[in-house]
């Protein structure tokens, strides 16, 4: 079985750390999100790994590598336009040839990993097999009709009335015949070939489709929200450990630290994870905290929050809580004359002032 991760499209909603960025790389926990999906099929057995690549192919090229890392084998794939998850599998045909294959939102991520989905899978043997959860809000979603054996009747996208509250996760397994399935449908009214509508013609056609439940949580992190509480997911789980040096800082409950980092007159509370290389005096660092490598953090206080490598945060009088922090963006505070607020800020950044 090979596996097919998608790291394409713009991921608008998480602008403006996407301008620069692909969506796929931003770190949860001081990983990238790929690197979550990755390792969910390798721990799976899965050997060979597609990666569907845009406009930020070179970057996550970059970041990803050969395969080596993990002792697989990694191939990219270029789309030219992010034209729908069903065009992705069309352009990865070469890669997939006429072998089953699992398809891997790459900005999802998945607690419990996919081994039990892909043994579902070879055992027995559907023509397609799709992983549900159940939703609060179902008409934002791709949603299922199943019947109490788990086979799927219906599906319909983001519907105003839905039919029930399963939505479609971003993981699926198909054999050859989802190739079929894709050369029969049209694009749908935003120019795109939708999975949902491959998968009906199957549905329509007669070929049988498999659903299985999320076991623990999921998260889609498409929006800013979504990144902060996959971080604080991850960090629930993390085992502490230490390679910086501590001057006369006091650390509470699971911490990690990396090595060259310097903590001095500060308190960390965990679970939080710090990088390599990381300088933080005189501050407090809470709970649900990763820190990129190469921060510094002076006499300011953090929470729940993600900063990405070679920020700065100086001298602020509130803390920062639930927020996320681009590479190398500067905050700091300072007390001279005329009292102004200072900013440079890009296309859709977002900033609030509590007085």
């Amino acid at each position: 079985m090979k596996g097919l991760i998608l790291s394409g499209g713009f991921g608008t909603r998480l602008r403006p750390l996407t301008y620069t960025s692909a969506k796929q790389l931003i770190p949860i926990a001081n990983k990238p999100i790929i690197f979550y999906g990755i390792e969910s099929l390798v721990n799976a057995g899965v050997k060979e790994v597609g990666i569907v690549v845009g406009d930020t192919a070179e970057e996550v090229k970059k970041i990803v590598g050969d395969g080596s890392r993990w002792n697989i084998k990694i191939e990219y794939i270029h789309q030219p336009a992010p034209l729908g998850l069903a065009h992705a599998i069309k352009v990865s045909r070469d890669f997939l040839k006429e072998e089953p294959f699992i398809m891997y939102l790459g900005d999802n991520i998945l607690k419990e990993g996919v081994n039990d989905f892909v043994k579902k899978f070879i055992n027995d043997k559907p023509d397609g097999l799709i992983l549900l959860t159940e939703v609060d809000n179902p008409q934002e979603f791709g949603v299922a009709v199943v019947d109490g054996n788990g086979m799927v009747k219906k599906l319909i996208e983001k519907p105003k009335e839905p039919p029930s509250n399963l939505a479609l996760v971003g993981i699926y397994l198909f054999n050859k015949n989802i190739f079929t399935a894709i050369e029969n449908i049209k694009p749908s009214w935003r120019n795109e070939l939708e999975i949902t509508d491959a998968i009906q013609w199957l549905l329509d056609n007669k070929f049988n489709i498999l659903s299985d439940r999320v076991k623990g949580w999921w998260k889609d992190t498409g929006k800013p929200d979504d990144i902060i509480e996959a971080n604080l997911l991850i960090l629930e789980d993390i085992e502490p450990s230490n390679q910086g040096i501590l001057i006369d800082s006091t650390i509470n409950g699971r911490v990690q630290i990396g090595s060259e980092t310097k903590i001095e007159k500060s308190v960390i509370r965990g679970p939080a994870v710090i990088g390599n290389n990381v300088s933080i005096k005189n501050s407090f660092i809470g709970p649900f905290t990763s820190i990129g490598d190469n921060v510094v953090i002076e006499n300011s206080e953090v929470e729940c929050s993600v900063i990405m490598e070679g920020a700065k945060i100086q001298n602020l009088n509130k803390r920062i809580d639930r927020s996320i922090i681009g590479k190398n963006v500067i905050i700091n505070q300072t007390n001279i004359s005329p009292r102004t607020h200072h900013f440079y800020l890009g296309d859709q950044s977002f900033v609030e002032i509590v007085e």
